[in-house]
């Protein structure tokens, strides 16, 4: 099922060479439907518990701060920069069960679940009176109560992520081939379908995101289609030096549910020596550290580390991104917006950028032989244009 035309269809990449990927005629579409399914009137608040424009969060938070800058509507926000600002001019009371930081370190989900929470109590604290608020997914209940008691019209969860059972379902296909990591628990799952509940409207970023709260029992009406624009400074670059090897570039974050892991799989089952695989992220457990120091070690065509992908988009001649879930994966927009080709798996909202066969491929999820094939292809130039 997707979504009505009164819904705002995310936009579809044109078909033609005078229009490129993602390109301006497209942009425009996308903030047009940005802008139709904003509150149209009253003062909105948007809160997410990362610094402003950083990561995907941060540069989601951006889109519908820019979104209602352009039309004019008044607004505020609240992040973890503001918070990290105020910290830094009164004394920082830890928070209850600080003492326990050292065991939490030890699982990073429990870790990014507390600070979510924590974050959550923040906002609520400082909301302001307004009409409208829209809060991240896991960060939003302390929120939502407290706007409601305080008269706001209405109060809409935002998120990046899929329907938590669609997450969970995909997270245990990723676990079962690679234990290296463990998913998120257990211990968040009455959170996410609380703020579900509560939520007046959910804003999602894909229909591949649309239809998987469809299919566990969201209703049509709560949701509409905030479509998600690549920063404007990915952009072919002006020219384009010729390079004796064929990158591949993955960005994003070095872990199992990413697909990392699989990618170096893939990788490693192609011999030619003229071949390189550049991931760009940083890891966020022990396991995956080692994993990907292995590789890089046995295998001299691969390397990792965190840095700008700007530069390595500009000079590569593949993408890829074989996430087990995403509900939209800003960084193979990213690279397609750099007129770089993209392989990535059928369970990332970004795919609905693709026109497939020319600036990209949909791989079935979790398929090493099928990615392994679809990189010797594009290395080979029998596909995406060679």
């Amino acid at each position: 099922m997707t979504p009505s035309a009164d819904r705002a269809e995310p936009p579809i990449s044109p078909d033609s060479p005078e229009h490129p990927p993602l390109g301006p005629r497209w942009r425009e579409h996308a903030h047009a439907l940005q802008a139709h399914v904003l509150p149209q009137q009253g003062h909105v608040v948007v809160s997410c518990g990362v610094p402003f424009g950083g990561g995907g969060l941060g540069r989601h938070l951006k889109e519908i701060i820019d979104a209602l800058d352009r039309r004019g509507t008044e607004r505020s926000y609240i992040c973890e920069s503001n918070r990290s600002a105020q910290a830094g001019t009164r004394r920082r009371v830890p928070r209850p069960g600080a003492l326990l930081a050292p065991l939490e370190s030890l699982s990073p989900g429990r870790r990014v679940r507390n600070a979510r929470v924590e974050f959550d109590a923040y906002a609520a604290r400082e909301l302001p009176q307004a009409d409208h608020l829209m809060a991240f997914n896991r960060q939003a209940l302390a929120q939502f109560r407290t706007a409601r008691a305080r008269g706001y019209s209405s109060v809409a969860l935002v998120t990046g992520s899929p329907h938590l059972r669609r997450v969970a379902r995909q997270h245990a296909l990723a676990y079962a081939q690679y234990p290296l990591e463990r998913s998120f628990g257990t211990y968040v799952v009455k959170r996410y379908l609380t703020e579900y509940e509560e939520a007046d409207r959910i804003y999602v970023a894909s229909r591949y995101t649309w239809d998987s709260f469809l299919e566990h029992g969201v209703p049509e009406e709560k949701l509409a289609l905030f479509p998600l624009t690549p920063d404007p400074r990915y952009a072919p670059a002006p020219e384009r030096a010729d390079s004796p090897t064929f990158e591949v570039v993955y960005a994003g974050s070095l872990s199992v549910a990413k697909g990392v892991p699989l990618l170096i799989d893939a990788f490693r089952r192609l011999d030619q020596p003229d071949l390189r695989l550049t991931l760009i992220g940083s890891w966020k457990t022990r396991a995956m550290r080692r994993f990907v120091e292995a590789a890089t070690a046995h295998d001299g065509r691969i390397t990792a580390g965190p840095g700008d992908p700007l530069a390595a988009f500009q000079r590569a001649r593949l993408c890829v991104h074989p996430t087990y879930e995403d509900g939209f994966a800003y960084a193979p927009a990213e690279a397609l917006a750099c007129g770089v080709p993209v392989l990535v798996s059928a369970d990332t909202g970004m795919k609905e950028l693709i026109d497939e066969g020319r600036t990209g491929l949909v791989l079935p999820t979790g398929d090493a032989a099928a990615l392994a094939a679809a990189m010797e292809a594009a290395y080979r130039g029998e596909i995406l244009g060679g």
